[in-house]
Order: C-alpha cells, then sequence, then structure tokens
C-alpha cells in the first residue's frame, strides 16, 4: 500500500529537476511549520495554524484555512499566538484561543465569511489547555489553570516597584513542575464551560489533582465525556484516573465506575453516543510506558469495556521524531460515520499509518502506510473525509486530505505547499532503510543517509544519531539536523535500538529498569554495521543524541574506543541524582528496580557516569539551564568527570528560558547557534 498521491509524485520529480544547493543551518528560520489540522463538519474547508520565524526571533502562530474542493489557501487570523481552532457546529465561524505578549490566554471566535476576531472571555491570569465546541452550538468547553498570585504580571510589576523579592514557592504536592510548562506549583487544572447565550463562564470540575483533563462532547452537546485523576497523590497514581460523565446545564456529575483502573487518553463518543472510544491500558503504569498503549471502546449501556488492538502488537502512542514537524504524543482516534469502526494512528516500523478496527466482526484494516509519517485531524460529519499533516524524510510536513474509503490504501490530496519553493532550492540526501542483526539476533531498523552528490563506494566520516525517550522512534519523519550533517560531507546513521516504540511490545519493554544492556548491544551492531560499510571510513565515527541519546552517547565513550568524537545533548548520566531533579518521579520498584534511598545499586551500574574513568572520545556537552525534564546537573556531572581528566570537551549552556524541547521548539536564534556547534565540534574533530 502507499500513499503517495499522483500530485505529489508529480510535484517531487518537478522539484528534483530543480533543486540547486545544499541545506544549511540557516534553512531553518525558513521551515513553514503546520499543524492541528481540523475538517469542517461538510467537509468543505481545512482549519490548521501556522507557525513560521518573525522577523524579531520569535515564532508567530496564526490559522489559516485551506478549501478541499479548489486551490485557494488563505489566512483567517493574523496571530501572534492564536491556536486549536475549532469550526463551530454551523461551521460558520471558528473558536480558537489567542494570546499575545500584553494579554493572558482568552477564548476568542472569528467569522469565517470575512470581518474581525471577537474575545469573548475576560480570564484572569492563567493558562488554557484544550477547548471544543458543542455540536447543538450553545457551550465551549475548555480546560484553564491559574497563574500562582504571587506570580502574575502584576504581581511582578508590583515587586517591581516597591523592590520586593521574589518570593519562595511552598509546594505540598509530588508533581509541581512540568518541562516545557515551569514551575505550577499547587495550581490546579479545571474543566470549564462557556455559555455562547449569555457568555457566562461555569466551573464543571476543578477537583482533579493530576495533569488535567481530557474531555469530549456528546453529539447531543448535553453531556462532556472528561478523564480526572481526584487522588492526593495523582502523580503516582495513574491508574486511580477515571472517566465522568458531566451534564452541561446542570453540572453533575457522575463516574463511569466500571472501567479498567489505568490511563486512558483520546476520548472520543460514537456518532450515536452510546459508546465511547479511549487509548488506554490497564495497570499502574501512566500513559507513557512501555506497554503498548490499546484502543478501547466502552459500551456505555451494556457497561462493558474492551481492548479492540489487543490482538495486534500496537501501540497508539509511537510517534516518529522529527524537527520539523507539530505533532504530539497523544492518541488519535476517530469514529466511522455508522459507528461500526474505530480509526487510529499507529507508528509501525517508522512510519505514521492509520488502522481501522471493527468493533464487531470483521478484519482490521491499514488504510494509509507508507514511507511517511502522518498525523491525523478528524473526518467530516459524514465520515468520508479526512485531514492530516504529512510529510516524509525529504519533503516538510504540509496539509493533505484523503477520501475515506472501506478498504485502502486511501490516496492522499495535498491541500498547501508553504515549504515547496524552499525544497525547490535544495538537494536533499535520501535516506535507505537496512536491518542490521544484533548478537542476539534481534533485528534492528537503520537507516542511512549518504552525503548528497557522493559518489558509489567513495568513504566519508559518520555520525551515529541515538534518538531519545527511550521509548520514542525514529523513521521517515524530516529532520533538518539530519540533512545539514548530511549535506557538509558526513553520512549520517540513525536506527531504533531496542526500547524504541513501533515493534511491538517485547521490543519495547526489553530495556526497563535495564538500560545499558540490551540497547547497547543493538548499539554496538549499528557501529559494526556502519564500520563494515563501503560508503564509511571506518576510523572516522562519532555518536551524538539527546536526552536519551545523551545518555547512549555517555555510555558509549565510557565502553567502547570505536567513537573519535561525540556529542551529549540534554542527557541523563546519573540515575541516583536524576531521580530527585526530574520532574518525573519514579516510584520505586516500578519502572527501575530499588530507589536511591533503598538498594540504589542497579541504578549506579546503570548510570554512565560510573563508567567514565579513562574517556578519550572528544566530546561537546550541550544543555538548557531551564531543562526540568534532564536538569543540566546531569551534564555538569559529565563535564566535571572529562575536565578532570583532560578529556576535550566543550559545555553549552543555554539559558534559563529554554527547555528540553529547545532543539525543536526553542526560540530560532538558539536552534541556529546549537546547530552551528555542532557542525563545528564535527568539523574539529571527525
Amino acid at each position: 500500500m502507499t500513499t503517495r498521491s499522483k500530485t505529489t509524485s508529480r510535484t517531487r520529480q518537478r522539484t528534483t529537476k530543480r533543486r540547486t544547493r545544499s541545506i544549511t543551518p540557516e534553512d531553518l528560520l525558513k521551515v513553514v511549520r503546520v499543524g492541528d489540522p481540523r475538517l469542517s463538519g461538510d467537509g468543505r474547508r481545512v482549519l490548521f495554524h501556522v507557525r513560521s520565524v518573525g522577523e524579531r526571533n520569535d515564532q508567530p502562530t496564526e490559522l489559516w484555512t485551506a478549501e478541499t474542493g479548489r486551490d485557494r489557501v488563505r489566512r483567517l487570523t493574523a496571530g501572534p499566538r492564536d491556536r486549536q481552532g475549532r469550526f463551530a457546529a454551523d461551521d460558520s465561524a471558528v473558536f480558537f484561543i489567542r494570546a499575545t505578549e500584553a494579554t493572558e490566554p482568552q477564548l476568542a471566535v472569528v467569522p469565517l465569511d470575512g470581518g474581525e476576531a471577537e474575545v469573548l472571555t475576560d480570564l484572569p491570569a492563567g493558562s488554557i489547555g484544550g477547548l471544543e465546541p458543542s455540536a447543538c452550538g450553545r457551550w465551549v468547553a475548555f480546560t484553564w489553570r491559574a497563574t500562582d498570585p504571587e506570580r502574575t504580571p502584576a504581581a511582578v510589576e508590583a515587586r517591581k516597584a516597591s523592590g520586593a523579592s521574589e518570593p519562595p514557592l511552598a509546594i505540598e504536592h509530588p508533581w509541581y513542575r512540568l518541562d516545557g510548562d515551569g514551575y505550577f506549583g499547587n495550581q490546579r487544572w479545571s474543566l470549564r464551560v462557556l455559555d455562547l447565550r449569555d457568555g457566562s463562564v461555569r466551573v464543571l470540575d476543578d477537583a482533579d489533582q493530576g495533569g488535567g483533563h481530557e474531555f469530549t462532547f456528546h453529539p447531543d452537546g448535553t453531556t462532556i465525556a472528561y478523564t480526572t485523576n481526584r487522588s492526593k497523590r495523582a502523580y503516582l497514581e495513574p491508574e486511580a484516573q477515571q472517566v465522568r460523565l458531566v451534564e452541561v446545564a446542570t453540572g453533575r456529575s457522575r463516574k463511569v465506575d466500571w472501567l479498567p483502573r489505568g490511563p486512558k487518553t483520546g476520548l472520543r463518543f460514537s456518532p450515536d453516543g452510546s459508546h465511547l472510544a479511549y487509548g488506554g491500558r490497564v495497570g499502574t503504569d501512566d500513559a507513557y510506558s512501555t506497554d503498548n498503549l490499546e484502543l478501547f471502546v466502552a459500551d456505555l449501556e451494556q457497561r462493558t469495556a474492551r481492548s479492540l488492538s489487543d490482538h495486534t502488537d500496537y501501540c497508539l502512542q509511537a510517534y516518529i521524531l522529527g524537527d520539523c514537524g507539530e505533532s504530539g504524543f497523544d492518541a488519535q482516534i476517530e469514529w466511522s460515520a455508522d459507528g461500526r469502526r474505530v480509526l487510529a494512528r499507529i507508528g509501525w516500523h517508522g512510519e505514521g499509518r492509520l488502522v481501522s478496527f471493527p468493533i464487531g466482526r470483521g478484519p482490521t484494516r491499514t488504510l494509509i502506510e507508507g514511507h511517511a509519517e502522518n498525523v491525523f485531524g478528524n473526518l467530516d460529519a459524514k465520515g468520508r473525509r479526512i485531514c492530516l499533516v504529512h510529510g516524509t524524510a525529504t519533503v516538510l510536513p504540509e496539509v493533505h486530505v484523503a477520501e475515506v474509503r472501506a478498504r485502502g490504501p486511501l490516496e492522499l490530496r495535498r491541500l498547501t505547499n508553504f515549504n515547496g519553493p524552499l525544497l525547490k532550492e535544495l538537494t536533499l540526501s535520501k535516506p535507505t532503510s537496512h536491518w542490521v542483526t544484533a548478537p542476539d539476533g534481534t533485528k534492528v531498523q537503520t537507516w542511512v543517509m549518504r552525503p548528497p552528490g557522493a559518489k558509489a563506494g567513495s568513504r566519508t566520516p559518520a555520525m551515529l544519531q541515538v534518538h531519545g525517550g527511550p521509548h520514542g522512534l525514529y523513521g521517515w519523519a524530516f529532520f533538518h539536523e539530519f540533512q545539514v550533517l548530511a549535506a557538509r560531507g558526513w553520512t549520517v546513521v540513525y536506527s531504533n535500538p531496542r526500547g524504541s516504540k513501533g515493534y511491538g511490545r517485547d521490543f519495547c519493554s526489553a530495556i526497563r529498569g535495564s538500560w545499558g544492556r540490551d540497547d547497547w548491544l543493538d548499539v554496538q551492531a549499528v557501529t559494526t554495521f556502519m564500520q563494515a560499510h563501503k560508503g564509511i571510513k571506518r576510523s572516522r565515527i562519532g555518536i551524538m543524541g539527546g536526552s536519551y541519546g545523551g545518555y547512549m552517547t555517555n555510555w558509549a565513550i565510557g565502553h567502547s574506543r570505536d567513537y573519535r568524537v561525540a556529542i551529549t545533548d540534554r542527557c541523563v548520566s546519573n540515575l541516583i541524582s536524576m531521580f530527585g531533579s526530574s520532574d518525573f518521579l519514579w516510584p520505586p520498584d516500578r519502572y527501575w528496580p530499588g530507589a536511591p534511598f533503598d538498594r540504589p545499586e542497579e541504578l549506579w551500574e546503570a548510570s554512565p557516569v560510573k563508567h567514565l574513568k579513562g574517556v578519550k572520545t572528544p566530546t561537546l556537552i550541550i544543555h538548557s539551564e531551564g531543562d526540568l525534564r534532564c536538569n543540566i546537573e546531569q551534564s555538569e556531572q559529565v563535564h566535571a568527570a572529562l575536565a578532570v581528566q583532560k578529556v576535550p570537551c566543550r559545555f553549552v549552556r543555554y539559558p534559563r528560558s529554554t527547555s528540553h524541547g529547545m532543539s525543536r521548539s526553542g526560540p530560532p536564534d538558539l536552534r541556529l547557534h546549537r546547530l552551528e556547534e555542532i557542525t563545528d565540534w564535527l568539523a574539529r574533530y571527525l
């Protein structure tokens, strides 16, 4: 099966003839990122956001629409921080979240036939998580969290005027911070509803103690299904998450108390409201786990729930990593119009696929597959059309639609071409896929990107890239960083060793609580593959990675002399200190055996810093001081260990205003600076 439309194929052929130069780090500033596609009920328009690099080193986000019946794309809002656009029930307007540098996030609406946007709420300082209009046209549900009163913009300005110090943050909850979100302390999310008749806002639920609510309207608009965790130790007890149903008009809610215990995400009512689909698993793990996130369907009348995907080895949370896309990690679930099937996005062998699961009898069908990453939106009201963002390793993501048929493959039709002019200028490296066999027989999918124009048999230095997670995956997504390294004359190799998603539960779970074992065997096997490759100089191989990829880079230089150079980015180095410095807490004996305060031996043995004695590899260390996922103290330990042993190293610290995701979503000038640091280091030592 294939997803390549005739239009896309012709475009690629023309693009290939016109490419005239190599990609550069600066091209990162020209990339336009599209995301969050939503089809109108009548299927005539797709709504999506567009993020670009502004003149002031900002990244303005605007809402755009594309017509599905003809070649017409237009900007709907001017930004600079407009997001989460959702069509009104009658498709006449779009509700969205609007914010500026001077104003707090508010709900707004803009008519589709022209006119100015109108702000609908006057919320105090805080954050808006998500929104959804009701099909009946009366309500807009949304989630909101207040800013700590002592940290609102007004409070900050008052302290500046009086000379007062920044106040302390006193917390009484295990979870008080999140990378990219910052320190929210004791503040929690509430589920609210805006009444479009009178403009009033009411609280439907403010008892959540976890990470907030996912919610969806019943098709008749009277009821909302939502998730909540009311345990005082919610973060440490994800199995306590519940689904509740709330009557919007009265605010009365009740627990769906017969669902299996465990995390739940991506709630979707069936077209007739009798069933509820969600991504979940049974047990004490949270949504991010080595076990598969399965597709469940609950029959609200019969009070039963079952997995539709348990006969497969699919996971609904396997997303392909890249640095030019706008994807998330939540389950993407949609019902067919007749309610007989549920469609879900599946990551499998480096591809983003659309799979159709029957509610009753019938086969599971793959509707969209191929060498691409696909992030899906919704179906139109009649279930005849689906929207998505589609991209490949050599084509930047753009908005597409496909006509839904009972059997695949579906043919995609491209609606936008924001990045077409840039791609016409560039000569890009096209990856090839290989399967490498580890010593124990495990097959590891591996991709090789040769420098554009490299002659067959010519040997170049090479860099091995290791992805983060560790339960993420590489694949057929556009990676600007990889293309830049290949354009500089280095062969780029990336793979999915054990621990990666997209190859089944056992493959992912193989490293649970035991990093540096089976995963290291796979990395070594890929390194051996590189050493034997006819296009790679055996003596000039380097290794690099971020997050868990930084962990494996640290591990590799402490256990091997095969690597001439290393780059460790936002790394993990000491699992004992990581226990208390990360925004994610590790309950003892759940993922890792023991704890720093009880049986720490295995944590210490699996810590790369324990094995750095005698390291010789020149190493570039990159980290953000605002990283709450892998605290910068992890890199400080690596730097100290290398510095006292006189190993050539360079430590680049990015400011507190940046986070763990800086390389993908950070300030454009700092992302560019990072790329230049990487290429300079490799030019010096590789």
